[in-house]
């Protein structure tokens, strides 16, 4: 089987990194190959280092329709079994060219779709009309998250055609010795200028205003001689130096830019924080989970859907700086060491679910497979959404409030209240739909949109997202 990815970007965003992630777990009989419409970044450098072919169009432009005849020539040319798209424009374009290459299979993963926002950007009523005829025009729409299933479903998108497809976390990447986790600490923190001994808390994520990274700034002006290491870049980095300065802590930040070791930085971190509100699933705060740190956060899809007790090192707050000095100042006093890495972490390993990805490749690419096309044979944690009467679907027993867990198990949806944290705020627009779309896949895992350039005839999201990424 050949599957060409088409994606807008590859500098290293949420949504680019998880594809890396994706290809390096995905069985060797199936043969991937990746398009990147524009900006072939850190992350095309690390696929053709590993031994993909990555493929630049050169777009220019929301405006650059020459990149369609392009795009469909390399997927003719190229004999695809089939295509999937990753992000807002790759999507758009991604699924006619598809369509006009006569690919008969066309998978799209939305990584970043919030009730009135995607990818960081607020929806007009021309992206929603764009974003549903380009959907018919595919086979099916993979969800990250619960969250990402409901908006969908709010939009229109049928039922049968969307699945949801967990992100996944790469836990071994950041599993070390007590002796390597040591000599990792030692040499990163002199590397950065943190004193051993000082409390450090860390952030990871694209410096971005819906990233929040100023409330853990504010916070550390109310703790004493403790510092906030940053780990990623973005537009927000000016702003950030400015705030610091005007809070009198610049000397007690540690911006890291871009970096692809940080399962490595993280052990030089005692805490991770994760401030935002806007999270489509959280991948951050489960890198930290599976570093052994505990675990501060205002918004993860990824663990909301799942027990308190698959992750007791996380606690859910007020995304505001004197929520965060209070715990942080709690922490610096307890030092708490590494902790085991918790359920949630193995719940989305990166290995199932790309065992879950390849089943569905194969399922869909059957004679019979797709949705209304025959039997569904894919892994079940990718199952479409049904329910009578067309919407989404319900659990097998009719319990809205569960998920599955590892090796299917099935457990009770997580009440916040059991780990003492504040609940969280609904999403903007209505109440959290998300619950029914929690069980159907595996539950155990950031990322830019588009250049800038909104104008026609495609209105595209902001480049700054969620992402590393």
């Amino acid at each position: 089987m050949r599957v060409l990815h088409v994606v807008t970007g590859l500098h290293a965003g949420g949504a680019e990194r998880q594809l890396a992630l994706l290809l390096r777990h995905l069985p060797k009989d199936q043969q991937h190959e990746v398009a990147a419409l524009t900006n072939p970044g850190t992350v095309a450098r690390e696929l053709r280092a590993d031994g993909f072919t990555v493929h630049h169009l050169d777009m220019r432009g929301n405006r650059d329709l020459a990149v369609l005849p392009r795009l469909t020539r390399l997927i003719r040319s190229g004999r695809y079994d089939l295509v999937h798209t990753h992000l807002y424009r790759a999507m758009l374009y991604g699924r006619l060219a598809a369509r006009l290459a006569g690919v008969r299979t066309v998978v799209a993963t939305e990584h970043s779709l919030q009730s009135g926002v995607i990818e960081g950007r607020p929806t007009s009523r021309g992206v929603r009309a764009l974003y549903l005829g380009a959907e018919r025009l595919g086979t099916t729409t993979l969800a990250v998250s619960g969250q990402v299933a409901a908006v969908l479903d709010e939009w229109g998108v049928p039922a049968e055609r969307i699945r949801l497809l967990p992100n996944g976390v790469d836990a071994a990447r950041y599993r070390f010795t007590p002796a390597a986790r040591a000599a990792h600490r030692g040499r990163l923190r002199a590397q950065l200028g943190l004193p051993i001994g000082v409390f450090v808390v860390g952030a990871v994520g694209r410096l971005v205003p819906g990233k929040r990274f100023h409330v853990p700034l504010e916070a550390l002006a109310r703790l004493t001689d403790a510092r906030l290491l940053l780990i990623g870049e973005g537009p927000e980095r000016d702003a950030l130096l400015d705030l610091a300065a005007r809070l009198g802590v610049r000397d007690r930040l540690v911006l890291t830019g871009e970096r692809d070791d940080v399962p490595e930085l993280l052990t030089a971190v005692d805490v991770l924080v994760s401030p935002s509100r806007e999270e489509t699933f959280g991948l951050a705060a489960l890198e930290g989970l599976a570093a052994g740190l505990p675990l501060l956060h205002s918004a993860c899809p990824a663990l909301a859907e799942l027990p308190a007790d698959a992750a007791p090192h996380a606690r859910l707050l007020p995304s505001d700086p004197e929520s965060y000095a209070r715990e942080l100042a709690l922490l610096a006093t307890t030092r708490p060491g590494p902790h085991p890495v918790p359920p949630a972490v193995a719940h989305y390993d990166i290995a199932r679910i790309a065992t879950d990805l390849a089943a569905l490749y194969r399922h869909l690419t059957a004679p019979d497979g797709g949705p209304g096309r025959g039997p569904d044979r894919s892994a079940p944690f990718t199952r479409a959404l049904r329910r009578p009467g067309g919407g989404p679907a319900a659990a097998p027993d009719g319990d809205s409030r569960r998920a599955p867990a590892p090796g299917g198990r099935v457990l009770p949806a997580q009440d916040p209240d059991r780990s003492g944290a504040a609940p969280t705020a609904a999403p903007a627009g209505g109440p959290d739909r998300s619950a029914p779309f929690a069980r159907g896949f595996l539950r155990p895992g950031r990322g830019p949109a588009a250049a800038a350039d909104p104008g026609p005839p495609v209105p595209a999201p902001p480049q700054g997202r969620d992402g590393r990424p």
